[in-house]
């Protein structure tokens, strides 16, 4: 009987092996698209340990659940009734108590462990970033502002989007940049699928008692799509700026054509102008290549100014 029972439990994990298996050659994954388990290919150091304690935690929740899924089958299969003998009562199992006691609690304060140590890593900050930038957010447009360099008439430099133009954020690669989030309005969000980070931005960060403020840095150049991820009205959807990290050498390039004067119009050089004026390939076109502009009459007024 012990044999019996030995062989069909050995099939029935030799089973579960082939379904789960093919299962995940089924998706054409490869292996590390699979260990993201869905989470976008990350671009910061930051996002990397986002996906590494998503990837770990759900490999716990994963074992947890084949645990369970064993304890519960085991005794459907194993134990169905054989007579109408009663089976030995068994009142009280101290050991088997304690552990099923204990081991959820040493699950949640591991769980808990690597959540504050990477939420604490993530929302670090740095005395002395390499560049800061002001990102405000209205209906339904992006203004990014940087007071760290003055255009000719001495306002800082900034980009604002227009029906015909997405917003860019033009930020150094390998370097650590600081965001300081506000809304003129109601509440937004900015997120970047690729930092795996998202943050609200409120009309007043500072009545409600939020953190606007957070830092990182882009591992590489490169074009990432960003998002409103807040519902803010009737174009929330079509709300969408671009990221384009340079290296830092062609950052510098791009903002010491910011802080002059275009020759051709006599005013300051806008972000699509510079970068296109630079001529260093996809990175540096002057329209963005993640997203495109929405058909509508994206507000064009100035973010910083009134209208609150």
């Amino acid at each position: 009987m012990g044999l019996k029972v030995g062989t069909r439990a050995a099939r029935l994990a030799k089973i579960s092996g082939l379904v789960g298996l093919v299962g995940v050659a089924a998706t054409g994954c490869s292996a590390e698209e699979v260990l993201r388990f869905g989470w976008p290919q990350s671009v910061t150091p930051q996002a990397e340990r986002m996906r590494d304690l998503w990837t770990w935690s759900v490999v716990a929740a994963l074992v947890v659940g084949v645990i369970v899924w064993a304890l519960i089958l085991w005794p459907v299969v194993f134990h169905r009734k054989k007579s109408e003998e009663m089976p030995r009562q068994t009142q009280y199992n101290v050991p088997l108590e304690f552990i099923y006691t204990a081991l959820p609690l040493v699950i949640v304060v591991v769980l808990f462990y690597f959540t504050a140590t990477t939420q604490t890593f993530v929302l670090d900050k740095e005395k002395e970033p390499s560049t800061t930038v002001d990102v405000v957010s209205f209906k339904w447009n992006w203004e990014f502002s940087y007071p760290g360099y003055k255009t000719p008439d001495g306002n800082p430099v900034r980009t604002v989007g227009t029906s015909q133009e997405i917003p860019l954020l033009v930020v150094p690669a390998n370097e650590v940049v600081r965001y300081q989030l506000s809304s003129k309005d109601v509440i937004h969000s900015f997120f970047v699928p690729q930092w795996h980070f998202k943050r609200d931005t409120l009309p007043r960060p500072e009545k409600n008692s939020q953190d606007n403020v957070f830092q990182n840095t882009i591992d590489r150049e490169g074009s990432f799509v960003g998002r409103c991820a807040e519902l803010c009205g009737t174009y929330h959807s079509m709300m969408n700026f671009e990221v384009r990290a340079l290296s830092p050498d062609k950052f510098r390039n791009y903002m010491d054509l910011r802080t002059r004067n275009n020759p051709q119009t006599g005013r300051a050089y806008t972000a699509a102008e510079a970068l296109t004026a630079m001529n260093c390939g996809e990175l540096c076109a002057g329209q963005a290549v993640t997203t495109k502009p929405f058909d509508t009459n994206r507000t064009v007024r100035e973010a910083s100014g009134n209208g609150r």
